[in-house]
């Protein structure tokens, strides 16, 4: 299925928040973004940069600022997508379609674009420096096919495998991570290929 099939599935397929995507839509149309589909979700860029994305969950849809730690919110209606992880993506929830105010949001959507424009945005630390955990390290040792093959990957992709496993709590759970990547370490496989 091509990137606008996609797309259209994405804001014709039956869902609980369904009209409330479309009407983020039609504001998000309004302004000079344009519109992909990257990660699963309608992705607004400018000059080939992520914006902002209009997404949809179980209990709640909203807009995804990829900088929006930049946003004045002066409504204060913005979340950090993850404490502690997340340095500028904000997050805009809402439960119903009466929350959303067109005004409002494309008044956000209109100042993230001129933030895009100024060139305020975060930029991803870049380290070369991967710990690898006693666990993984002790497969890569014991297995030069597996070693190899981890080391063909980037340090970021590589990180993520770590992190992965190094941020399970109980020993088990660290186990069970370890033997769903060995096979996708083996494959070439990044840990969240399937979500870039």
């Amino acid at each position: 299925m091509d990137r606008g099939k996609k797309l259209e599935a994405y804001y014709t397929k039956e869902h609980p928040f369904r009209e409330g995507i479309n009407f983020l839509r039609e504001i998000a149309l309004k302004t000079e973004a344009e519109e992909h589909f990257k990660w699963s979700i309608p992705v607004y860029t400018l000059n080939n940069k992520n914006v902002f994305g209009i997404c949809k969950f179980k209990n709640h849809f909203g807009v995804w600022f990829f900088n929006g730690v930049f946003l004045k919110d002066p409504k204060k209606v913005l979340e950090n997508a993850q404490d502690g992880k997340t340095k500028g993506m904000r997050h805009w929830k809402f439960q119903s379609l009466d929350e959303v105010d067109e005004k409002i949001v494309l008044d956000y959507m209109k100042e993230a674009l001129d933030n895009q424009k100024k060139g305020l945005e975060i930029k991803a630390e870049k380290t070369n420096e991967v710990e690898v955990p006693e666990l993984l390290q002790s497969k890569l040792d014991s297995d030069s096919v597996l070693k190899s093959s981890f080391e063909n990957f980037t340090p970021y992709k590589q990180k993520e495998f770590c992190e992965y496993i190094a941020e399970a709590k109980q020993e088990k759970t660290k186990l069970r991570r370890l033997e769903k990547i060995l096979p996708m370490i083996k494959d070439g496989l990044g840990l969240n290929d399937g979500y870039r």
